[in-house]
């Protein structure tokens, strides 16, 4: 068993939105014995740093959800941090994680690591079929690499490391930076200003129709789980939902969970970037696992996470 109650378990970024969903799903099933530690505490980007808290900690099993990770602004704009961050934090973990012999590994990748002219579903055999998009490229290349390396170690070691590949996700300790933030944020911040400063209307960019498929981060964290029980496969296995939603009716079903009464007008001379971000699923559900929180069950609980995180 890769996992039981006296498991040691490290969390790779146990204070961002993934890492935190994790902890509280495993403290929820009785898991204690977590080995986290903070960026002060241990930057994953030092290699001398991570080889010396595997070796004095020496955990059974990892997840490594910890990454730099931001929107399209932030991903066009700070290309050289994306991929050097991202790249050197999951080969450091990978590699100490082998040499310390743990049990299982779970790294969080991303679903933008398909192609950008990627057919729809996108399934697991598409990837690396053709380029990423262009303006998150060196996000995507390196956890490409990541999935890669993965791979690698099973082939040639036969370590028990897996990933994951989640759609966009939302929740707790999601990231609000106007800069930086994915859609259900960046929304939920726009209709709050919006609303406490009393507008009468809400611009957003693109024509509102392209489709999005959104997760919430404890049901990621449930099918991680999951996928790292019951999978014995080498290849990644897609995390979402299985169906999605256009731009506009995201923004609804964010106004509504925030209370803002005015108006949604969209900018069509902006861009709408891809018109389809769908994850074929069928891995993943032959597992036996399915999605619990509906949308606007999930926007009022980040919803509410925001109203916190401004006090």
């Amino acid at each position: 068993m890769i996992l039981d109650k006296h498991s040691k378990i490290f969390v790779a970024g146990h204070r961002g939105m993934v890492g935190s969903a994790m902890v509280r799903r495993l403290q929820a099933e009785g898991f204690s014995n977590l080995a986290l530690r903070s960026k002060a505490d241990l930057d994953l980007t030092r290699q001398k740093a991570v080889e010396e808290f595997f070796q004095a900690e020496q955990p059974d099993v990892v997840f490594v959800a910890a990454a730099r990770v931001g929107g399209i602004f932030a991903n066009n704009t700070y290309r050289a941090e994306f991929s050097y961050t991202n790249l050197a934090i999951q080969t450091n973990v990978i590699h100490a994680a082998w040499q310390a012999k743990v049990k299982g590994l779970l790294f969080f990748s991303s679903s933008c690591v398909y192609p950008r002219a990627c057919p729809q579903p996108m399934k697991e055999d598409h990837l690396f079929s053709g380029p990423p998009e262009p303006t998150n490229e060196p996000y995507a290349v390196a956890k490409l690499a990541g999935m890669s390396m993965c791979r690698a170690y099973r082939d040639q070691y036969g370590a028990n490391f897996t990933a994951v590949i989640p759609t966009n996700l939302y929740g707790p300790n999601d990231n609000y930076d106007p800069q930086q933030s994915h859609l259900m944020a960046a929304l939920i911040r726009k209709f709050h200003e919006a609303k406490v400063s009393g507008q009468k209307q809400v611009m957003l960019w693109g024509s509102g129709t392209p489709r999005r498929e959104l997760m919430f981060v404890d049901d990621a964290v449930d099918a991680a789980l999951l996928v790292l029980k019951n999978y014995a496969g080498k290849d990644p296995v897609n995390v979402g939902v299985g169906s999605d939603l256009t731009i506009r009716e995201i923004a609804d079903v964010a106004m509504q969970a925030v209370g803002f009464r005015g108006e949604i007008a969209y900018d069509s001379t902006k861009p709408d970037g891809a018109m389809q971000k769908l994850l074929d699923i069928s891995k993943l559900s032959s597992l036996g696992w399915k999605a619990k929180t509906s949308l606007e069950a999930g926007a009022a609980i980040a919803y509410a996470d925001f109203l916190a995180k401004q006090q």
